[in-house]
């Protein structure tokens, strides 16, 4: 269930990405930021299941929160920090 919210959020995050570009730039810089959201998802997620896979054992913490919940859990809080500072307007 934690897993399809994470899904959930990089698919909002994605339409908000590609939204604000596209009123800003056009369509090309919307599809550019798809793609930039994309590869950072894939990419994160790689890696923070590799530092969870030598921390947390494969079964994880609970039936619900295993090592590719806590991966993916982390994962969105990285990004959520990242993009926060990415997309802000400048004062």
């Amino acid at each position: 269930m934690i897993d399809l919210l994470v899904f959930y959020i990089h698919t909002v995050a994605i339409v908000y990405a590609f939204t604000k570009s596209w009123q800003e730039d056009g369509v090309r810089e919307g599809i550019l930021s798809v793609g930039f959201v994309l590869i950072i998802f894939s990419i994160g997620w790689a890696i923070s299941t590799l530092l969870i896979s030598y921390i947390v054992p494969t079964e994880g913490f609970a039936k619900w929160f295993n090592k590719d919940t806590m991966a993916l859990t982390i994962l969105t809080v990285g990004e959520g920090i990242f993009y926060y500072y990415y997309l802000k307007k400048e004062a």
